[in-house]
């Protein structure tokens, strides 16, 4: 089972490829991921961990965490660089959370 926190790539689907977050276990078969999407472009949704590949990083959040407190997770491991991530600028990011 995957725990809360741990970093994955997605291995089916339109964002097969991608990373993605475990954000909230659902039952034994699935879970709830968010990339976020203006980080890695995967939507928060339900995945079948059958889908999933897990990685060896875990980033300290809160089930049900938002995507702001996801990116600051990966910032603080460092992993936007080791994945070679691209942050958005600080704008889109302001945008992103007055909508």
């Amino acid at each position: 089972m995957l725990e809360v926190g741990r970093v994955c790539i997605k291995t089916v689907g339109r964002e097969g490829g991608k990373y993605c977050v475990v954000v909230k276990k659902i039952d034994k078969t699935f879970v709830e991921v968010t990339g976020p999407k203006i980080l890695t472009r995967v939507k928060r949704r339900k995945v079948n961990i059958s889908h999933l590949e897990p990685l060896p990083y875990l980033l300290n959040i809160k089930e049900g965490a938002g995507d702001e407190e996801v990116i600051e997770a990966y910032k603080k491991a460092n992993l936007i660089a080791k994945l070679s991530l691209k942050l958005p600028s600080a704008a889109k990011l302001k945008a992103r959370k007055e909508k």
